[in-house]
């Protein structure tokens, strides 16, 4: 059985090593799709919706109207501090594909026992995303 919910949020970045418009500081309308397969528990349930809810809100709720920045990037860092912008700071840069491998990484250990696949299906704009798939 496979199981998706999707989740929205808005977020800043930049990519300081881009050599196109992505250096400059922006933001993004993001969305996840967030898959999970494996077999069915005695009640007929892979995961339930509102457990799912759980697990990846709180990851959704440290990035929404938040500003991502890599950590040697000092001088975005520097700003943000000085203005008190939400600010969360990553050991990687904010690429559509490192994001979604990030998402993985903190919803997979807080997962049931009968979860034998998660993915993760992450869009930086409507018609432009990256997806993972871990085995469990």
């Amino acid at each position: 059985m496979k199981i998706a919910k999707e989740f929205t949020w808005e977020m800043g970045h930049r990519l300081p090593f881009h050599k196109g418009k992505c250096v400059n500081l922006h933001g993004h309308s993001y969305k996840a799709i967030v898959a999970f397969e494996g077999k069915l528990d005695d009640n007929g349930m892979l995961i339930d919706f509102y457990d799912v809810k759980q697990i990846v809100n709180p990851v959704i709720e440290s990035l929404d109207h938040a500003f991502v920045v890599h950590k040697d990037d000092t001088e975005v860092l520097e700003y943000l501090t000085k203005l008190g912008s939400k600010t969360v700071v990553l050991d990687f840069h904010s690429t559509a594909e490192n994001l979604c491998i990030y998402l993985l990484g903190k919803i997979k250990d807080k997962l049931t026992s009968n979860i034998s696949t998660i993915s993760v299906r992450l869009y930086e704009t409507d018609d432009a995303y990256a997806e993972e798939t871990l085995v469990l």
